[in-house]
């Protein structure tokens, strides 16, 4: 059996569909469906059952859960700028803490999602072997902690962590604020004609000329089931596609999907946000296509026009 926690959630339930599409239906789908729409992620898988979170550690404190061969922990407070730190680090990070324990008890492939947060402003740069980070955010200091606490069991060398950079496409529907700026790209055009990007706070960057490493959702799936399939590859690896993009780039990119000329209207940045806005993301790549050597990604445009052809004219599900 393999259990996904956050399996209703965006990349966990684009992960149930490819186990479905690889023929693995014994999936224990981890997660809280309360009143959002994300249960229509569920939509046409097949899964064994679907447990809160809640249940799902006592569970393993009870020792409740058997013949379990793979834990995918997808499941985290994803917004960053949730303020209740006591939250996130129970959620985020003592949680992680307790399924890496239930999956290393029972010798099962562990692979967990940690995140570019987790780097802050990228002053210190964006190699996965660097331990002395910097978050901006609780969210990614609590991503941070987890990181920090496999290093320091001596596990790193039996599991597992992708840390994700900006990660857009299918089943990111239910999100709101948190979804993609490609998935708000295409609300905002078919509401007013226009995109609205931030201006810039930095000299170095023009407005919309902010950069991030932007990464499909299919690819990152794509990793997850190599890393499924090969036991012996193991580690803290960066994913995103070592490319940096502008939000200009994104926007533009969108526009042609849809067939339409580029409308930017740039707008000033929140002040909640100003203070813990990354102007420039890119992911150092080397660690990761060394473990999995032949690895490509799609290209921003390319991922953007299946995105809106394939998936936004219906919206949901994925499938």
């Amino acid at each position: 059996m393999i259990v996904l926690t956050g399996g209703a959630g965006f990349i966990g339930s684009c992960v149930l569909s490819a186990l479905n599409d690889a023929g693995r239906t014994d999936v224990l789908v981890v997660d809280a469906l309360r009143s959002s729409e994300k249960w229509k992620n569920l939509v046409g898988h097949t899964y064994l059952d679907i447990v809160s979170k809640e249940e799902f550690r006592e569970r393993m404190m009870m020792g409740d859960v058997d013949d379990v061969d793979a834990v995918i922990h997808m499941g985290a407070c994803s917004t960053t700028t949730e303020r209740d730190a006591d939250y996130l680090f129970d959620n985020n990070f003592r949680y992680s803490c307790e399924v890496a324990e239930f999956a290393l008890e029972r010798n099962a492939r562990l692979i967990y999602a940690s995140s570019a947060a987790t780097y802050g402003d990228g002053r210190r740069g964006y190699d996965d072997r660097a331990t002395d980070l910097r978050p901006l955010n609780m969210y990614g200091y609590s991503k941070y902690l987890f990181d920090q606490w496999v290093r320091d069991q001596g596990i790193e060398d039996q599991v597992v962590g992708l840390k994700l950079f900006n990660v857009f496409g299918p089943n990111e529907y239910h999100k709101g604020d948190q979804a993609s700026m490609v998935f708000k790209s295409v609300q905002q055009i078919r509401q007013t004609g226009e995109v609205r990007l931030f201006k810039s706070t930095h000299p170095d960057y023009a407005d919309g000329g902010q950069m991030r490493d932007f990464i499909y959702v299919k690819d990152v799936v794509h990793v997850i089931l190599q890393f499924l399939q090969a036991p012996s590859m193991n580690g803290i690896f960066n994913l995103g596609t070592g490319q940096a993009r502008s939000w200009n780039d994104l926007a533009t990119a969108v526009f042609a999907a849809m067939g339409m000329e580029p409308v930017i209207r740039y707008v000033d940045i929140p002040e909640e946000i100003a203070g813990q806005y990354q102007n420039f993301t890119q992911a150092e790549m080397d660690r990761l296509k060394g473990a999995l050597p032949g690895l490509t990604f799609t290209s921003l445009e390319s991922s953007i026009a299946d995105y809106v052809a394939n998936h936004l004219r219906m919206e949901w599900p994925y499938h």
